[in-house]
């Protein structure tokens, strides 16, 4: 490797919080700007700066993707309760991501990474399952209002020719709660078709999941356009690549996942794949051991690590505690963008650097080498738990290897 790796076009580089950001930086110090002119547009989603633009700086990052067509981002807080008074917020914002994804639309993929050190808690787990995850709507864009008094609450639309209609919710005899949420036509068309491309790319089975006997229109529209895309775009190269595309309910599908050996994909609506990718990763190994890439119908994409911003060990961090985090999922959503950002500025130092940056990362944990996280899952001798500095240390020592 001769000089540093130039890049054409900036990716779209999203900051985010805690110790993820703190990881972040280390990422880049230690594993790519050594090797890489990285250029970036770069954007603090932390909380803090969030709060300062009115979380305007959220939309200018995504309205960027569309410019630049990648983007690779950092866990961020998703404000609650606790975190309005903690950081003092002019407003409880809404989670990032979903006005990222509802800006950009698609569906995310969630694979995790897969080590042989590390023992799936499903000893039927044999393959990868991959979660295709509905990024628009439901609850992530719901409207909620909390009830004080008796009343009815009712659900009303009014038509753009003024025809109203109205269903009641509930007539409430007390407090309570209330949600809307909706989802659109479009979206869902464009989540079925990324899903059904994924599979024929992947050559795997395609699962789809929904609880359609209970919400008789909402998740029945879903199944209806899925089934409507197979029949009439993919059954013929489905049929042609001897793969299988089924629809089953949500709950039927967790036992079926749980019996299987993996080796498909499953989508998910909404909050159902926020769970289950959770879910997922955490019988592969470990929530830090998932990658996630949300895949836009207009060909932008957006590279994430799939877990939260590991708040107790930041606090940690804080203190000037040595803290042990692990920041495979972080690296990965690095060589993820950096990959396709490769790919699509033809430029083939950028995609290898991004591969052999992944198989170090794997090897340093196949050598025994691991987060106090993995070592609790791994029942070897040999294995030897680092810092969270360490641990990246280690994984350029073996990079070095294999680039020079």
């Amino acid at each position: 490797m001769n000089g540093k790796i130039q890049m054409k076009t900036p990716l779209v580089e999203m900051d985010g919080d805690e110790m993820t950001r703190v990881i972040w930086q280390m990422i880049k110090d230690i594993l790519l700007t050594p090797y890489i002119d990285l250029k970036t547009e770069y954007y603090d989603l932390g909380l803090v700066h969030r709060d300062k633009t009115d979380d305007q700086v959220t939309i200018d990052s995504a309205i960027a993707v569309k410019k630049y067509g990648v983007a690779v981002k950092c866990a961020t807080i998703t404000a609650n309760a606790e975190r309005v008074t903690e950081y003092n917020l002019k407003q409880m914002w809404k989670s990032p991501n979903g006005t990222i994804r509802a800006i950009l639309d698609g569906t995310v993929f969630r694979a995790p990474i897969i080590v042989n050190r590390i023992k799936p808690f499903i000893p039927a787990w044999k393959k990868p399952i991959i979660i295709a995850r509905h990024a628009y709507g439901d609850v992530y864009k719901n409207v909620e209002s909390r009830i004080k008094e008796r009343g009815k609450a009712e659900l009303v639309f009014t038509s753009e020719t003024g025809e109203i209609t109205r269903q009641t919710i509930h007539d409430f005899d007390g407090q309570g709660v209330i949600m809307g949420m909706h989802n659109t036509d479009s979206s869902i068309y464009s989540f079925a078709r990324s899903c059904f491309n994924y599979a024929v790319d992947q050559k795997q089975d395609l699962w789809f999941a929904t609880k359609d006997t209970i919400s008789k229109q909402y998740d029945h529209r879903f199944k209806d356009i899925f089934q409507e895309v197979y029949d009439n775009e993919y059954k013929d190269r489905f049929e042609k690549l001897k793969i299988e595309y089924f629809y089953t309910l949500i709950d039927d599908a967790v036992a079926r996942v749980v019996r299987s050996e993996g080796g498909y994909i499953w989508a998910c609506k909404n909050y159902d794949g926020d769970v289950m990718s959770d879910m997922v990763a955490t019988v592969f190994g470990s929530l830090a051991m998932m990658t996630s890439v949300l895949v836009s119908p207009d060909g932008y994409y957006e590279y994430e690590a799939a877990h939260g911003t590991v708040q107790r060990h930041y606090y940690k961090h804080l203190k000037g505690e040595e803290t042990s985090t692990n920041s495979m999922a972080t690296i990965f959503a690095w060589t993820g963008a950096l990959r396709k950002r490769g790919e699509l500025d033809n430029l083939q130092e950028l995609i290898n650097f991004a591969n052999k940056l992944e198989q170090t990362s794997i090897r340093t944990i196949e050598d025994g080498i691991m987060t106090k996280d993995l070592t609790m899952l791994c029942s070897d001798s040999d294995i030897k738990s680092v810092n969270t500095e360490e641990f990246l240390k280690e994984i350029d020592y073996r990079l070095k290897k294999i680039l020079y």
